[in-house]
């Protein structure tokens, strides 16, 4: 019984482990989660042997081997799609990370479920780093831009994003009266609007690069249309 709480208590060490991560990012599946999911798959991996030995099956495994099926729901539960990008993708492999973590905890590997918690957490934490400085995750951004009818911001737009070659895609302009996409460019004002694909890096340099007296800038997440 000693090693079967240990076993448990070890679980959902590590599962809290990964949650604290993940609630310090304010992103689901915290401690509480991260503790109840390698907790209880542990739990089921020590059924599905304990219940196997004491009736005799032959398959051990038999129980936990549905682990990876149910965790496959609660991961799908987290993927979101949020204004034009699917958000949660992260949190869901964390999920299935942890529940792989509580079987084999629950198996009594401790080396390699406390392993396998440490790679976790340097793949959550590191990764993020790299991920900026290589700038690997763009993001399609609708740029609306109003300035005075007087300015010359189109040039400005065209040289700036030349510059850090990013594309341009439904490139529009529309004087005062009605703006490009339906929308109400004010009296005395021009409206630019245009899509292209930029990383968080890129999105703080042009928001500098076009800040200007007179010049208003949104930049508003949105889905690729394709064809």
């Amino acid at each position: 019984m000693s090693t079967i709480v240990a076993r448990l208590l070890w679980a959902g060490m590590l599962g809290a482990a990964i949650g604290v991560e993940r609630s310090y990012r304010r992103r689901p599946a915290g401690m509480r989660t991260g503790f109840c999911v390698c907790m209880a798959s542990a739990l089921f991996t020590v059924l599905s042997i304990e219940i196997a030995r004491a009736t005799g099956d032959s398959s051990p495994t038999r129980i936990a081997a549905n682990i990876v099926q149910g965790i496959g729901f609660l991961g799908a539960g987290a993927i979101l799609r949020e204004r034009g990008s699917v958000v949660g993708l992260t949190t869901a492999a964390t999920i299935f990370a942890v529940a792989a973590i509580g079987m084999g905890a629950g198996g009594g590997f401790y080396a390699v479920s406390g392993i396998g918690c440490l790679a976790t957490l340097a793949a959550l934490i590191l990764f993020v780093y790299v991920e900026e400085w290589f700038n690997l995750k763009p993001r399609y951004m609708l740029f609306r831009i109003s300035c005075d009818v007087s300015s010359d911001v189109v040039a400005d737009v065209h040289r700036i994003f030349t510059e850090f070659k990013i594309a341009l895609d439904n490139f529009q302009v529309s004087m005062a009266g009605m703006g490009p996409g339906g929308s109400v460019a004010p009296p005395g004002k021009s409206v630019i609007q245009f899509d292209a694909e930029v990383t968080h890096r890129q999105q703080e340099k042009l928001l500098s690069a076009l800040t200007k007296p007179g010049v208003t800038l949104e930049m508003i997440p949105v889905e690729r249309q394709n064809g």
